[in-house]
């Protein structure tokens, strides 16, 4: 086990199963990356830096992926979720589409290798 599943592990159900679904997602996708911390948070990593992060608030989810740009490309497909410049916010009982967690997973990919 690693330092993400190792801070997901002490969370409630659902929102423990949601959280992990969006790493297995970056993991799936970026099967080379790895884990650690980031800003504090659990994140997943790619070529040593830091490619998407998750959270469990008080009364949300988030999913950091680490650049505003991101943030931007997907937000027209995420009406209904609570966004900002370095965060998107959801519930388990509203969770982000899998399509888009593996776009911001490749975007910021993609910018992490220029």
């Amino acid at each position: 086990m690693g330092s993400v599943d190792d801070s997901l592990a002490d969370l409630p159900e659902p929102e423990r199963g949601c959280l992990r679904h969006v790493v297995d997602i970056a993991r799936a996708v970026v099967p080379e990356a790895t884990e650690g911390m980031s800003y504090g948070m659990p994140a997943v990593k790619y070529e040593g830096k830091p490619l998407l992060g998750v959270v469990m608030a008080a009364k949300h989810l988030s999913v950091f992926p680490f650049s505003p740009a991101v943030i931007d490309a997907v937000a027209a497909r995420l009406e209904g979720y609570s966004l900002s410049k370095g965060t998107i916010r959801f519930t388990a009982e509203h969770p982000l589409p899998d399509d888009v967690v593996e776009d911001i997973v490749r975007l910021r990919c993609a910018e992490i290798l220029k």
